[in-house]
């Protein structure tokens, strides 16, 4: 059984597409897919075609392959948002990780803050992290940085009303909680 190798490309891109975090350029996915740029523009034809249900024999999706900031990636129709944040709402009503209460509280002192920016402050990868916090309703994209792509993060109303705050600067001062350096660093000593 032989396969189409369009369909081959259409079914290798989903799979990127479905794991991605920010959109990425065609370039990017071409490069991922070790394919031409010109095969996979017309990857994207057919699968915004095939998700929209405008394609032969497809019927539209609740997701859909949109173009945002110069690159691609798959995002929930805006018809669905109230139902599928409901749902992560009322259906995952479990505790945020040491992990997630940690990224949200740099995107909170720091915002708008990029993954990036929050990953070097917080030494490890937050991408599943940051994903949580979008899909509680916790954070949100604040913008697109137009140089580098990068998707810039900040709280929403929702993190306030569960913190009983009414904005941001009502958050506590960290500085006192921070070392001054007067009594010295264990780190420091520990590594001489």
């Amino acid at each position: 059984m032989t396969t189409d190798p369009s369909q081959d490309l259409d079914r290798r891109l989903e799979a990127i597409l479905m794991v991605l975090d920010e959109p990425q350029p065609v370039i990017a996915l071409a490069t991922a897919l070790g394919a031409p740029v010109p095969a996979v523009r017309q990857t994207i034809e057919r699968l915004v075609a095939d998700f929209d249900g405008t394609a032969p024999g497809s019927v539209r999706r609740g997701f859909e392959l949109r173009e945002v900031g110069g690159g691609w990636r798959i995002y929930v129709r805006a018809e669905h948002d109230e139902v599928v944040r409901d749902f992560v709402l009322t259906q995952s009503p479990t505790k945020l990780s040491q992990a997630a209460l940690e990224t949200l509280a740099v995107i909170a002192y720091k915002q708008p803050i990029s993954r990036g920016s929050i990953a070097s402050i917080r030494a490890v990868n937050v991408d599943s992290v940051v994903r949580t916090l979008l899909g509680r309703g916790l954070i949100t994209e604040a913008f697109t940085d137009s140089e580098t792509g990068a998707i810039h993060y900040e709280t929403t109303p929702l993190l306030l009303t569960q913190l009983g705050i009414n904005s941001i600067e009502e958050l506590p001062a960290i500085s006192p909680l921070l070392p001054d350096g007067a009594d010295g660093f264990d780190d420091a000593a520990a590594l001489r």
